[in-house]
């Protein structure tokens, strides 16, 4: 059964279920049952941070920025690891990998991923350093390769490319937990989205880790045709100065019918599938938004004068002579209208 739990709900969880393991700061992996996947998308502000825990075992994606380190250490601390059986780092930017000098100098790592070894920046030195300090290098992985976590099984999707741009040398990881599936994508953009699709890649999924924060530059109609996910997490930093998310992405995303989580507004978010189903735990209370139900198929009325497009149902339909008629949403923006604030389409 899907659902989300308020914050409210999660202080008298620990009163009289067994659940209350999931709560942001409370979980622990001995506590989370064998058949059950807990992801926690830590609230790092403007950047990326995930944990993930499953069978005794524990993979941290990201530790967002320098100035994150201490929070994912303590929040690594309060789930009670202190060993790391992976460690990820999508992408060289410094709101991915920044934060994860701190867990590589208090936990043990068994394996630390990163699509570089080197890249001009000291929060990568400092990776790097950390790193070598456990006796380890920071490796490449293939595309196409699997390992397991716990019960669940991680596909490594890309890079597929060599790429000059760094976001697009994201680590691009799929993890397979029964009938569910989580899609991690770092900061890819859609150079990247459009070479996985080319190749084949399964990037379909329940809940997607929107790529790049929610930017427009990042999870593009064809991606998320193929990727279709019921549920979309955005790690996103509070009025940030990029204005993530952006809105054409969240239009997509509603148009998709996703349920949207977002860090900036409902804070830590933990997703926990039993093999199944896949629930909610937020810290802040709140709910989260829901995609439109576009599944009738209707069209998209245009107003070719006023380059506004409109919902069949609106009543601010133009005048006959005055319509064109688009069989997608994607299809008005694409030709240059803009949604009817009236109806939303």
């Amino acid at each position: 059964m899907k659902r989300r739990l308020s914050a409210l709900l999660l202080a008298l969880l620990p009163l009289f279920l067994s659940a209350c393991a999931y709560a942001p700061g409370a979980a622990t992996p001995a506590s989370v049952p064998d058949g059950e996947l807990a992801v926690h998308f830590i609230d790092v502000g403007q950047a990326d941070s995930a944990l993930l825990l499953c069978g005794g075992q524990a993979m941290l994606i990201d530790g967002g920025n320098a100035q994150d380190s201490s929070r994912v250490v303590s929040y690594l601390e309060d789930q009670g690891v202190d060993t790391l059986d992976y460690v990820v780092c999508t992408h060289a930017h410094e709101d991915h990998v920044g934060g994860l000098s701190g867990p590589l100098n208090t936990c043990a790592a068994a394996q630390v991923f990163s699509p570089v070894r080197e890249y001009d920046s000291k929060a990568f030195r400092d990776f790097v350093r950390y790193t070598e300090a456990q006796g380890l290098t920071p490796a490449a992985p293939s595309p196409d390769e699997t390992f397991s976590l716990g019960g669940a099984v991680v596909t490594v999707l890309g890079p597929r490319r060599d790429y000059d741009d760094t976001n697009n040398t994201s680590i691009v990881l799929r993890v397979d937990f029964g009938e569910t599936s989580f899609l991690f994508t770092g900061d890819m953009e859609r150079d990247a989205e459009a070479d996985l699709l080319s190749d084949g890649c399964d990037v379909s999924c329940t809940v997607l880790k929107v790529g790049h924060h929610g930017s427009s530059t990042s999870t593009s109609y064809p991606f998320l045709r193929a990727a279709m996910p019921e549920y979309a997490v955005i790690s996103v930093g509070e009025d940030n100065s990029y204005g993530h998310p952006h809105e054409e992405t969240l239009s997509r995303l509603y148009d998709a019918g996703c349920t949207v989580y977002r860090t900036d507004r409902l804070g830590t978010v933990v997703a926990v599938s039993d093999g199944t189903d896949v629930s909610f735990l937020t810290e802040r209370s709140g709910s989260p938004e829901t995609g439109r139900d576009d599944t009738s198929g209707s069209a998209y009325i245009g107003n070719r004068n006023s380059q506004v497009f409109h919902r069949e149902t609106c009543a601010n339909l133009p005048a006959e002579q005055n319509r064109v008629t688009f069989d997608s949403r994607e299809a008005a923006v694409s030709a240059g209208y803009r949604p009817c604030g009236g109806c939303n389409p």
